[in-house]
């Protein structure tokens, strides 16, 4: 599961979030082409500005995520939230429409056929790609 939510046409901004893939999906290019054509749809097809990526700023694993996909870390904000009675701060990050070109060549390098071998394994790195 994978959702545009906090959507604001008049502004032009779309986030992409509650990003829940099943272990075998995980971390696999299926998962990477589906947040992709989240992307390139909101971009090129709804014409969006700009997106965005906010998780906990503990969850490593979600910014890690988003800087491989190829969003900027904007910053935190803290104490953002309560949840579950604990304050949470909120790593933001963004892509926006000027940098959509170089990112979506840059995924569309990554999901060609020729960038893995015959076991399936990646031979360039979409986040260097994205570096």
């Amino acid at each position: 599961m994978a959702t545009y939510l906090d959507i604001r046409p008049p502004h032009g901004s779309i986030e992409i979030g509650y990003i829940w893939f099943a272990p075998f999906l995980q971390r696999t290019p299926q998962a990477t082409e589906a947040l992709f054509l989240l992307l390139r749809h909101a971009f090129d097809g709804l014409r969006y500005r700009r997106m965005q990526w906010r998780c906990n700023a503990l969850n490593e694993k979600s910014r890690a995520a988003a800087l491989r996909l190829g969003f900027t870390f904007e910053g935190i904000f803290y104490q953002h939230m309560v949840v579950k009675g604990r304050n949470r701060d909120t790593a933001w990050y963004s892509i926006l429409d000027y940098e959509w070109p170089r990112i979506r060549a840059n995924f569309e390098l990554w999901l060609a056929p020729t960038n893995f071998d015959a076991q399936g394994r990646q031979l360039s790195s979409l986040r260097r790609l994205n570096e």
